[in-house]
C-alpha cells in the first residue's frame, strides 16, 4: 500500500511564497511519476505539476508560468512544490498524487493524498 502525506500549506499574502511537501511511504518499486493537483471551491481539479521519479523530468500546468517548481528527493521519498509570487487565485486545496500504472498523462494517478490548504490573501 502507498500513502501520501502533504504538508506545508497555510495562509500567505499576495506575492508570498510557500513550499509544499509530500512524503511517500510504501511501495517504491514501479513508482513512475509524482504529481501535484489543486482544487478551488466550486472548480474542477486542476493539474499543477508532475515529475518523473527516476529521471526527474518536470511538467507543468499552463498557468504556472515559472512561478512554481516541482522537485523530488528520492532518498527521502519526498516531493516538493515550491510556489512563489502567489496570487489569490492560487487559493485551493493542493493534492499530491502517485502514478504507478503509467497513465499520469491522462490525469489518472493511482494514489492520492488528503490535501493541504493554501490560502492567498489579497
Amino acid at each position: 500500500q502507498v500513502q501520501l502525506v502533504e504538508s506545508g500549506g497555510g495562509l500567505v499574502q499576495t506575492g508570498g511564497s510557500l513550499t509544499l511537501s509530500c512524503e511517500v511511504s510504501g511501495r517504491a518499486s514501479g513508482r513512475n511519476v509524482m504529481g501535484w493537483f489543486r482544487q478551488a471551491p466550486g472548480k474542477e481539479r486542476e493539474f499543477v505539476a508532475a515529475i518523473t521519479w527516476n529521471g526527474g523530468n518536470e511538467h507543468y500546468g499552463s498557468f504556472v508560468k515559472d512561478r512554481f517548481t516541482i522537485s523530488r528527493d528520492v532518498a527521502e521519498n519526498t516531493v516538493y512544490l515550491q510556489m512563489s509570487n502567489l496570487k489569490p487565485e492560487d487559493t485551493a486545496i493542493y493534492y499530491c498524487a502517485a502514478d504507478y500504472s503509467g497513465d499520469w498523462n491522462l490525469g489518472k494517478y493511482d494514489y492520492w493524498g488528503q490535501g493541504t490548504q493554501v490560502t492567498v490573501s489579497s
